[in-house]
């Protein structure tokens, strides 16, 4: 019995549409087959995060950033409340991000240190070396010094820590490099580029505190002050330095100010033509290591000794 035309029709439409089935299938086959021969038969994956040995990205970091600049321009220094905040961060995070962690330079910090930096009174200055506990538990208690880290970037920076990386998505949380795996990894770089400027801004009587109970000596070459802040200290801005020679409460006195590394360090200034003095456990900052010893044999007569060249 024939067809019917109905029938026919849509017996038609049926191969029809088999057939362009069939054709487009064939077409997304060639097309893999021809992905594959161009790769070498292997699939692409997305690329991985860089590993490295330091610890990753401080998790939150925009928040921490802002909320830190916030709370200085606001709460603690009013008279810097027009610094922007969001800006701030935004410098930062371009200085940064999808970056190699091992590629960073100084000139990618310097929209960040125009936006965040502001003058330091004279006088007010304090460095420091091995001593980072006890000198900034006396500037919280004393108002009339300022560390780099007593600053807005300091202050936004401490114990925080940040690196890019060139996949997605921009910033490693996982790991960061150690300064021994390379030296222009973002916290390496942010922190010489910070500790110039400070230095740079320095002016009046400065002073530098350093630990008199470490083995290795009082004054490092290496160290941040000893490499990048003195030799940016200004002469004709600073009029003095003064040395804080700090010991442990109850631990070895491995120097005095007629120490070596001291010695070393005298020199470094007075080629500079600075004016020095060095002073043994500073009254005041022995004073505060002694709310913790109290009846510690050295916190009965908080002597201390003054010694001018």
């Amino acid at each position: 019995m024939p067809l019917q035309p109905s029938s026919a029709g849509t017996w038609l439409r049926a191969v029809l549409l088999a057939g362009v089935v069939v054709l487009l299938v064939s077409l997304i086959v060639a097309i893999i087959l021809g992905a594959s021969a161009l790769t070498g038969g292997k699939q692409e994956s997305s690329p991985k995060m860089l590993k490295w040995k330091d610890r990753g990205t401080t998790r939150n970091l925009q928040e921490v950033i802002l909320g830190r600049c916030y709370s200085y321009v606001t709460a603690h220094y009013p008279e810097l409340r027009d610094k922007d905040c969001l800006k701030i961060w935004e410098s930062l995070k371009h200085a940064f991000i999808y970056k190699n962690p091992c590629n960073i330079t100084a000139e990618d910090y310097q929209p960040l240190m125009e936006l965040a930096s502001h003058p330091i009174p004279c006088n007010k200055s304090l460095f420091w070396s091995k001593t980072n506990d006890l000198v900034h538990r006396y500037t919280k208690s004393n108002h009339n010094f300022l560390t780099l880290e007593d600053t807005l970037l300091g202050y936004m920076a401490d114990r925080i820590s940040w690196c890019g990386d060139p996949s997605a998505p921009g910033i490693n949380y996982e790991s960061c490099p150690k300064r021994s795996e390379c030296e222009s990894n973002p916290s390496s770089v942010f922190w010489k580029k910070a500790s110039k400027m400070f230095a740079e801004a320095a002016c009046g009587v400065v002073q530098v505190m350093l630990n008199g109970s470490v083995e290795t000596g009082a004054f490092r070459s290496s160290s941040i002050f000893g490499s990048i802040e003195i030799s940016n200290l200004n002469p004709d801005k600073v009029s003095a330095v003064q040395i804080w020679l700090m010991h442990d409460i109850g631990g070895p006195q491995s120097e005095s100010c007629s120490g070596h590394s001291i010695k070393r360090l005298k020199g470094v200034l007075e080629e500079r033509n600075f004016k020095i003095t060095c002073e043994e456990n500073h009254r005041p900052v022995q004073l505060l290591q002694c709310v913790n010893n109290p009846d510690h044999a050295d916190c009965r007569l908080c002597s201390s000794n003054v010694e001018t060249p």
